[in-house]
């Protein structure tokens, strides 16, 4: 770190707060770390939520407070172009009176030690304006003398006339990590790391329920389709037929809520003595997820979490340009699952789930990431 001070001020960049199962398993896996490795440290966690977001994670780190003063700047600049956004996002941390009602909050970031950008998917064309958030960390400590990281991020897909900013931004972090190949394709030329999704390094028990577990799990989303929701709602009766599941065997997990119980709703007739399974529970008590288990989700950290588990599944993708590359991710870093991709009814999975030997050199590849980061 570059400060002289013992603990240092520690700044983590997330999504948090929606809520999203994965968004929220990210954050707390890197703010319990930082509990055990850094408990004497300010913290502060810049999302687009923070109200909910203390709710969901405040317990999880002695000092942890959270803002959303980035994320601010991102909606403050005049165009929803990446190039603008950045441009706008690095003057105002620069001279804060262009952001006159956020200037405590960037007057915070600019004294920091560390900037983390924490995993996940949502800085990328899909969300133009939040490439601004590379574009704060790289001004804040360019103020401050301190270092930008980022880890576990999935950036495609970018316009094209966008990769040379995203290369010019990542260039001007000290760590920059990836969690799959065309996000590797895009900081090609910088010092890089690809060690997969963040949600590796938090694998653990306590992410799982051992009661109440169904045979056959679902998770579809009804966000960022390139189908519809009756057609997606279609193909989930047609393979459960095809797969001879009986309603009663069938649990439905719910990512994010509401959005991922529309599917459900539509077929919630069809499906008598189906287990529904929502957000609240799952944080409140893991995920009913176990080896041996038969799963079909378009959700990616259900993916990577119900295979760590050892169960048996199908990813289904629902948005070419960005959830293919997602499950796939997962498929080459060995989760065993099949891909299902336009609605195709799948056959049924009769293997999958991380090996014990993969899954453990995923969650020690990360380990050392975050030691590279946090450990001097």
């Amino acid at each position: 770190m570059t400060s002289n001070r013992t603990s240092p001020t520690l700044y983590l960049v997330a999504t948090t707060g929606h809520p999203n199962y994965g968004d929220e398993l990210i954050a707390a896996t890197w703010l319990k770390y930082l509990a055990k490795v850094a408990p004497d440290s300010e913290v502060w966690l810049d999302c687009p939520n923070p109200g909910p977001s203390e709710v969901l994670l405040g317990h999880l780190h002695p000092r942890v407070r959270f803002t959303d003063t980035f994320w601010r700047l991102c909606w403050e600049a005049p165009s929803d172009g990446p190039w603008e956004v950045a441009s706008f996002v690095q003057h105002a941390i620069n001279n804060p009176g262009l952001a006159p009602r956020w200037v405590a909050g960037i007057e915070l970031a600019a004294r920091v030690d560390l900037v983390h950008v924490i995993g996940g998917g949502y800085i990328n064309g899909i969300w133009p304006r939040h490439i601004g958030l590379l574009a704060a960390a790289v001004a804040a400590v360019r103020r401050s003398g301190g270092r930008a990281v980022m880890t576990g991020q999935g950036l495609w897909p970018v316009a094209e006339e966008a990769r040379p900013l995203l290369r010019n931004l990542a260039a001007q972090f000290s760590v920059v990590d990836v969690r799959d190949e065309p996000s590797a394709s895009l900081v090609a030329g910088t010092s890089f790391s690809a060690t997969g999704d963040d949600m590796f390094f938090g694998i653990e028990p306590g992410l799982y329920r051992t009661d109440d577990l169904r045979e056959v799990m679902i998770c579809l989303q009804s966000d960022l389709l390139d189908v519809t929701v009756p057609a997606l709602a279609g193909f989930l009766l047609d393979t459960l037929r095809e797969w001879g599941v009986r309603p009663e065997q069938v649990g439905v997990v719910e990512g994010i809520p509401r959005v991922d119980r529309e599917v459900f709703a539509l077929v919630e007739h069809d499906l008598p003595g189906a287990r529904f399974y929502p957000f609240s529970e799952i944080t409140d008590t893991g995920l009913p997820a176990a080896a041996g288990q038969r799963w079909l989700s378009t959700r990616f950290h259900t993916h990577l979490v119900a295979a760590a588990a050892g169960a048996h599944g199908v990813a289904v993708s629902i948005n070419s340009n960005y959830y293919t590359n997602k499950h796939r991710s997962l498929i080459d870093r060995g989760s065993g699952w099949a891909l299902s991709e336009g609605l195709q009814v799948p056959a049924v999975p009769e293997s999958g789930g991380f090996a014990p030997k993969a899954l453990r050199a995923l969650q020690e590849g990360k380990g050392q990431l975050a030691w590279s980061i946090y450990g001097s």
